[in-house]
């Protein structure tokens, strides 16, 4: 399929899925250190979790300085609920440590001065930081057309046929970002949507193909 197919494919699967769901509005989550953060502590864990973890973090170091000078073993305990918290705790307190560098304080506005490509190198640099962290950053916190690629997306690209069947997440992350367009509203409506598909209807098991609004353009309908 060329590249305007798979881009006039993704407009329908887009204008369906905001018909299913509704049509999604981007505004800022979080500033862009504390979306840092929060990505970081969403690794492997429900929004739900997340939530509480990243609001129990806020008030024990109401200033991401204070989290970056803790001992790791503190910065541990307050999230341990949320799962995985040997990995993300020295992970925060390392991209804190990196984000302060250039101010003292731990801060990314330096991203406001460059383009995508390079906030999304700069990110990526950053000590553990991927192409989902470093594109969660970007589209959440400062609107930029990037597109994150978690697991949902991924599975539901490659069962439309948006993707090669072998792409890996990493380089879906390119392929789909080019796929949605310039805009930023129109990245952020593919991320939802599909996250959104995939958690209800396009599963990774048992995908319930016969109440799925898409199944007229998906090859994969009935045979996963």
């Amino acid at each position: 399929m060329s590249l305007g197919d798979r881009r006039r494919l993704l407009r329908r699967i887009v204008r369906i899925l905001d018909d299913a769901y509704g049509r999604p509005v981007l505004s800022p989550r979080y500033p862009p250190v504390d979306e840092l953060v929060y990505t970081i502590l969403s690794q492997n864990t429900a929004d739900v979790n997340t939530d509480r973890t990243f609001s129990a973090l806020k008030v024990r170091f109401p200033r991401w300085a204070e989290a970056r000078d803790a001992p790791v073993e503190l910065i541990e305990a307050v999230i341990a609920p949320g799962g995985l918290a040997h990995t993300k705790a020295p992970r925060i307190k390392a991209v804190l440590e990196a984000v302060s560098e250039r101010t003292g304080e731990p801060d990314l506005s330096e991203l406001d001065a460059m383009s995508d490509e390079e906030a999304e190198a700069y990110l990526r640099r950053l000590p553990g930081i991927g192409p989902k962290t470093a594109a969660c950053v970007l589209l959440f916190a400062l609107e930029r057309p990037v597109m994150p690629v978690d697991t949902h997306v991924h599975r539901v690209a490659l069962r439309l046929g948006l993707i090669d069947a072998k792409a890996s997440a990493e380089r879906a992350h390119p392929e789909l970002t080019a796929l949605a367009g310039p805009r930023s509203e129109d990245v952020y409506a593919v991320h939802v949507g599909l996250v959104r598909h995939g958690r209800r209807v396009c599963r990774a098991r048992r995908p319930a193909c016969g109440q799925c609004p898409l199944a007229g353009l998906c090859p994969s309908a009935g045979l996963v």
